[in-house]
């Protein structure tokens, strides 16, 4: 543990005071609990270590569970420290006692209530060791502040001993033959790659195993960044805001090899129409994700790196000539497209742009909503771990404090929150925790004065009636940036777009980039909910 995010109180005043005097652990300290959590969370992403968060008992705990949540739907290592009352008040509605380890038991993998502290040092060792190993995931620690307060002879077990705990890493033999001799017999493969690629370490061998059989490869996500998106053989992302020609690859292919992923309801769609053509084989870690959305034909259950490996060494290389034609054919005719207006700024052209000037290079977070959506379209990957989004629980609020969690991790990196105007909001309080420790995070808020995908959807299936979603009261964005001491710039036009974005990534401090943009710009395409992949509105001739 080297960083560690959190927001000191009373029940955790003892390990506050044992960090007062160690100079081996870097304390973060945000101004909000949640801003601490996905902080955490970022640092997990992008380095792949655990991120490690601290709060207080009660309000200071429960005001972690969003981002626990969202650590444990998106599979990312997290161990959350949190102050307890003193053991024989547990259980008396004492002041600031909240029940952490009751309240997130189904959004952990494990949660831990210390009584004895000469319990804590193996119980911190297993904490570690279970959010990190496995399919990646949040632990809690629960510390009665009586606890904190003893003192025991450290004794860090140089072993893990969990009987309970197992997850397999190689797949079993019989399945991997099945996988190999489908992959043989198929003529239109495509590969469908989530984050388990990502946290198993394995985009060498997703690239390899690609360009060995001749597939294409969509990404979730979760999974962008897996395989480069500049490959000829990246069909971008697929889903309900997926292209067009990985909705329709996936749609017309007989083999489709599902690596690292849920098959959640926003890549599937309708899932009776899921891929109808296809033999299916889904390679996860995690055995409960197997079959649990989707009929399954070869489960491999295991780390996706470890079979990808076992698979290179049984496989020769394949041609799909016919097939990457229709495919190829399919991003000429349909590929992502926006009309632009001469005086009016295009939320696309803003993430286009940010690609250019960064060449690629940075590091992406996100907030939830269109924003999102256009900066998963728009910005090419080359690289694992360099675009942090909230996937599974789509919590709004996440890119910022999560952009500092990744520039701590990177500290010379240029570092990008794409967000919305009603996102950045839930932690814009995080600009004090920017300034105060000189992270040059750059904040590109798409400002359409709407909660833009709510006020989509409302305008595609509810006859336009934009039922409090229009953000009218929105602040200054630049003088509020001003205030907290980082720097602010308002674009109104699309020429200056370009020296916005060079001007904020040149300054040492965080840098707030209003982008005022077209207010009633939709994403496309997209699935309607419930509707077939090869249905999409928008986005194709």
């Amino acid at each position: 543990m080297e960083v560690v995010f959190g927001y000191p109180g009373g029940a955790v005043l003892s390990i506050y005071d044992a960090l007062y005097d160690d100079d081996r652990i870097k304390h973060v300290l945000t101004r909000h609990e949640q801003g601490a959590v996905h902080a955490a969370d970022g640092y997990a992403r992008a380095t792949g270590k655990p991120g490690v968060v601290i709060a207080t008992s009660g309000p200071g705990a429960t005001n972690l569970v969003t981002g626990i949540a969202n650590a444990y739907m998106d599979s990312v290592p997290l161990v959350a420290i949190t102050g307890q009352v003193a053991c024989n008040m547990i259980g008396k509605d004492s002041f600031q006692e909240a029940d952490i380890t009751g309240i997130t038991q189904p959004i952990t993998k494990y949660s831990y209530l210390v009584k004895d502290v000469n319990h804590l040092a193996r119980i911190v060792r297993e904490a570690f060791h279970i959010a990190s190993t496995g399919r990646p995931g949040p632990v809690v620690i629960d510390l009665p502040k009586d606890v904190t307060a003893a003192r025991a002879e450290f004794r860090y077990p140089p072993e893990i001993d969990l009987p309970g705990y197992q997850y397999m890493y190689n797949g079993i033999t019989a399945k991997l033959n099945c996988a190999v001799e489908a992959i043989k017999r198929a003529k239109k493969p495509v590969i469908y790659a989530g984050g388990g690629v990502i946290a198993s370490g394995a985009h060498e061998e997703l690239l390899q195993f690609a360009e060995r059989i001749q597939a294409p490869v969509t990404t979730t996500l979760m999974g962008k960044g897996a395989f480069p998106d500049t490959h000829p053989l990246s069909l971008g992302m697929l889903g309900m805001h997926g292209t067009c020609y990985a909705n329709y690859a996936v749609s017309e292919c007989d083999l489709l090899i599902g690596l690292g992923v849920r098959f959640d309801d926003r890549v599937t769609g309708r899932v009776d129409t899921f891929a109808p053509n296809a033999e299916i084989i889904h390679v996860d870690i995690d055995p409960a994700e197997v079959g649990k959305n989707v009929n399954i034909d070869i489960p491999l259950v295991g780390d996706v790196r470890s079979i990808l490996v076992d698979l290179l060494r049984e496989i020769e290389p394949q041609r799909h000539d016919q097939w990457l034609d229709t495919v190829y054919r399919w991003r000429r005719d349909y590929p992502l497209s926006y009309c632009t207006k001469k005086d009016t700024i295009k939320p696309q052209y803003v993430v286009e742009e940010i690609y250019k000037v960064t060449n690629g290079e940075a590091f992406i977070t996100t907030e939830v909503g269109q924003h999102q959506m256009w900066a998963a379209q728009y910005y090419h990957c080359k690289y694992p771990r360099r675009f942090v989004s909230s996937g599974g629980l789509g919590t709004m609020g996440f890119g910022f404090p999560a952009a500092l969690g990744v520039q701590i991790a990177y500290p010379d990196a240029v570092v990008f929150d794409i967000a919305g105007d009603g996102s950045i909001q839930m932690n814009i309080q995080e600009l004090a925790t920017a300034v105060q420790y000189k992270l040059p995070v750059n904040i590109a808020i798409l400002n359409n004065h709407y909660l833009g995908m709510v006020r989509q959807w409302q305008e595609m299936f509810f006859n336009k009636r934009y039922s409090h979603s229009n953000m009218a009261g929105n602040p200054d964005f630049v003088k509020l940036a001003q205030a907290y001491g980082a720097e602010g710039l308002r674009v109104e036009r699309p020429e200056d777009v370009r020296p916005a974005l060079e001007e904020a990534i040149n300054s040492p401090k965080p840098f707030v980039l209003d982008f005022v943009v077209d207010e009633e710009e939709n994403v496309y395409p997209m699935v309607p909910p419930g509707g077939s992949l090869n249905k999409m509105l928008g986005g194709s001739k």
